[in-house]
């Protein structure tokens, strides 16, 4: 069983600024609720019982967020109001989840899930890229059941436009699964639209095998000084570990950029 996730944030969100000159984007409010709160939530009825914050100093008031206690009993001791006791008790619930951890030089996503290492217990984990969302049909759950039933690394997958595909990692697909799960022949990370194997895109969700651990701490900076996941993923996938790419059935949300996140306020309303 999956049991841990994790979820890197110690991106700066450039695609938000200036929001984020002075904000952790992971808190601003998508429809009256923190975005991370959305992902917490996932994990949550995907049956998770730790999850992992890769944050960075910059981004300490995400850790201030979950731990604001005093704030909310000076108010509760002068107030009853039901409504803050309500966000109190919820905040406390996510608080018992959480565990942080510090990405102090943004090195990349590898790097990120490397800083995780010591407190993996499984041979498996969940990781949520934040600026994901999806909604109407928790992915992470219907990923959980894919892994148990073939013990395999999952990937979320969703069909992007061809003249989109140099802004995604794309699958190189194998064997088809069944209608919704294939398993994955390699991930070229942003191909250009004449190299691109498909136009089948990874999403934000994984589960992948502790032994990825062993591959990033051997893993050279690929592009940008950054080192990679896709990297690593790739190195296992060559040997011979599944992979499987899962087309979910939720409505993707791309609230990282200042236009998908406007949208995620819209679409999450209409719910």
């Amino acid at each position: 069983m999956i049991k841990q996730a994790i979820i890197p944030l110690a991106g700066l969100g450039t695609r938000l600024l200036p929001l984020t000159s002075v904000f952790a984007k992971e808190l601003l409010p998508i429809n009256g609720k923190p975005g991370i709160e959305y992902i917490l939530d996932e994990c949550i009825e995907a049956g998770i019982k730790e999850v992992i914050f890769i944050i960075s100093e910059k981004k300490k008031m995400i850790k201030k967020y979950f731990y604001n206690d005093s704030f909310y009993k000076k108010i509760l001791k002068k107030k009853k109001d039901s409504r803050i006791s309500k966000e109190y008790k919820k905040i406390l619930k996510y608080k018992k989840l959480i565990k942080f951890v510090y990405q102090n030089k943004p090195l990349g996503t590898g790097d990120a899930v490397l800083k995780t290492k010591k407190y993996i217990k499984d041979n498996f984990f969940l990781m949520l890229l934040p600026d994901d969302l999806i909604i109407k049909k928790n992915c992470s759950k219907s990923m959980i059941r894919i892994h148990n039933l073939y013990k395999s690394s999952v990937m979320a997958s969703m069909k992007v436009d061809k003249k989109s595909v140099s802004r995604w990692g794309i699958y190189k697909l194998d064997k088809k699964i069944d209608k919704n799960n294939y398993f994955i022949k390699d991930v070229i990370e942003k191909p250009s639209i004449k190299t691109a194997p498909s136009n089948k895109a990874v999403i934000g969700r994984y589960i992948l095998p502790k032994k990825i651990f062993s591959k990033l701490s051997k893993q050279k900076p690929g592009k940008g000084g950054e080192i990679h996941i896709t990297d690593s993923i790739q190195s296992l996938i060559k040997d011979n570990k599944k992979f499987i790419a899962h087309n979910f059935s939720g409505k993707y949300l791309d609230c990282g950029s200042m236009s998908g996140y406007i949208k995620s306020t819209l679409e999450i309303a209409k719910i």
